[in-house]
């Protein structure tokens, strides 16, 4: 009999803390060990008998299998590998089902069944095939990836000059391991270029730091989780403490961005922060009758304010498993781009003590019942991304005139300042002095007049497509959208209540 072990995971990373490479097709996947004997399923053990003409056809197949394997190794031009000839096959037949099953050979296998301990060397990039060709999905912030400068949609065509066409997911993974302190070579073509270009990139033990939190305003907070590691949770929680010790919060942004997912217990933990009980997430195989249901542990959920979800097309697995169950649970509001879409199941088969098969054996679904393969989770918000240092440049903020611009203005009776009030302040103090270079910056081209660029003009995303993207919250566009929008939810909640005017001014509650 098969035997599944319990530990589930829903994305292996290419880093020093993860089986064998980031790849959003390796989600939940289960590890199963001591198969002796390929044909267990259909041989006794529950399994229902295969119709008669169904038996017949696999016999003529295998027939016809050993008929070319004879002709190969008989009349080929060069003596060939019987081994290397069935494995080929066996790759192949693998291929012709989804992206995510694959055969694992010895040096492959190899790499599966190092303990996650951080012993090995790895780049902290997560890939997939897109049109047949190895693409970056994207690189774990802080690691070498990601500081090479790889972006999401990256194709990589060689490693350390060999061509990736033809290679499969596992065994593209396994060339881009190997021990830290190693360099690795990866031959990147990018939309927009002329030509590929070299990156090499140094491999390291990846420690990633996969929560990050700032207050972005007075009561509204920001976190982003980079993946899920084993203590996604719990460094979630501490980071929303942390920022409610502060202020008690009215509002979260959670960026699950550029998450390639990783272990289900964690998706199912951190959803129970935000959902105080039902369905996180259900599988489904075959066997419709074998459904594997997740709920959310009770007792661990804040429940006092809105959360906003950031998502894109690099949001994978187990972080599509949260933002769907946050949805569905109407938790939180999906705001981005359309998820990776990454809906299946894997399992890890043992052949031999050193051969291994992985294969695709159930889809999972969100609360409702939705499958979010193909399709992603859709946000309930469509926002486009933009590059924050061009946004920043197309800023423009015209010269504004108020009644607190009047010489001699009478001051607000309450004796307070607003934010805006007090900003505008200093911007005055200012303006004088440099309203001059204010006016030269808006007309700035960043071109010499001989035509050549202005080495003291800002840089774009073209001059330095190569370094890392660096994320600052109170600098994007999406984060500043999605904090508008919680702002917003209080400012609602108050005109569906009816909230009178002398109850506020009280205190009171209607």
């Amino acid at each position: 009999m098969l035997r599944l072990t319990k530990k589930i995971s829903l994305s292996l990373l290419v880093m020093g803390v993860s089986w064998f490479g980031v790849t959003v097709g390796q989600s939940i996947t289960r590890e199963v060990i001591n198969v002796t004997a390929m044909a267990m399923a259909s041989s006794g053990s529950g399994a229902a008998a295969a119709p008669a003409n169904s038996q017949q056809d696999r016999y003529e197949n295998l027939e016809l299998f050993q008929k070319v394997l004879h002709f190969v190794e008989a009349n080929y031009v060069d003596p060939v590998n019987n081994k290397e000839l069935v494995y080929g096959a066996i790759k192949g037949m693998l291929e012709t089902l989804d992206p995510h099953s694959n055969f694992l050979p010895p040096d492959v296998f190899k790499d599966m069944k190092i303990d996650t301990t951080g012993k090995f060397g790895g780049l902290g990039i997560e890939i997939g095939m897109k049109d047949s060709i190895l693409t970056v999905i994207a690189p774990i912030e802080d690691t070498p990836a990601w500081k090479s400068g790889l972006k999401p949609n990256d194709r990589v065509v060689k490693i350390d000059n060999e061509s990736t066409k033809g290679m499969t997911l596992v065994e593209a993974v396994s060339k881009m391991r190997g021990k830290s302190g190693t360099k690795v070579t990866l031959s990147v073509y990018r939309d927009g270029w002329d030509k590929i270009r070299d990156v090499p990139i140094v491999r390291d033990v990846i420690k990633i730091q996969s929560v990050k939190s700032e207050q972005l305003e007075p009561e509204y907070g920001y976190v982003r989780l980079t993946s899920f590691n084993e203590s996604a949770a719990s460094d979630v929680k501490k980071a929303v403490d942390a920022l409610q010790k502060k202020t008690k919060l009215k509002g979260l942004v959670f960026d699950l961005r550029n998450n390639p997912g990783g272990l289900l217990d964690q998706a199912v933990d951190v959803s129970s922060l935000f959902v105080d009980n039902g369905v996180v997430v259900s599988t489904i195989g075959r066997n419709h009758d074998q459904k594997e249901v997740k709920y959310a542990r009770k007792g661990m959920a804040y429940k006092e304010f809105p959360v906003a979800i950031l998502v894109n097309s690099s949001t994978a697995s187990a972080a599509e498993i949260v933002s769907g169950a946050l949805q569905d649970h109407h938790r939180a509001i999906i705001m981005g781009q359309p998820t990776f879409g990454k809906g299946s199941v894997q399992t890890v088969i043992e052949l031999g003590p050193d051969l291994g098969l992985k294969l695709t054996i159930a889809r999972y679904y969100t609360p409702s019942g939705r499958s979010i393969q193909d399709k992603g989770v859709q946000p309930d918000v469509l926002l486009d991304e933009y590059d924050p240092k061009l946004l920043a440049e197309a800023k423009r903020k015209g010269e504004v005139f108020r009644e607190r611009d009047l010489k001699g203005h009478m001051m607000n009776p309450d004796g307070e300042e607003s934010a805006e009030e007090s900003s505008a302040k200093d911007s005055k103090n200012k303006a004088t002095e440099y309203k001059k270079e204010e006016l030269d910056s808006l007309t700035k081209t960043g071109k010499a007049k001989n035509g050549k660029k202005d080495k003291n003009a800002p840089s774009t995303a073209d001059d330095d497509d190569m370094s890392p993207i660096k994320m600052n919250p109170k600098e994007d566009y999406q984060v500043h959208e999605a904090l508008n929008y919680l702002k917003s939810f209080d400012v609602f909640k108050k005109i569906s209540s009816g909230e009178s005017a002398e109850s506020v001014a009280h205190g009171t509650d209607r």
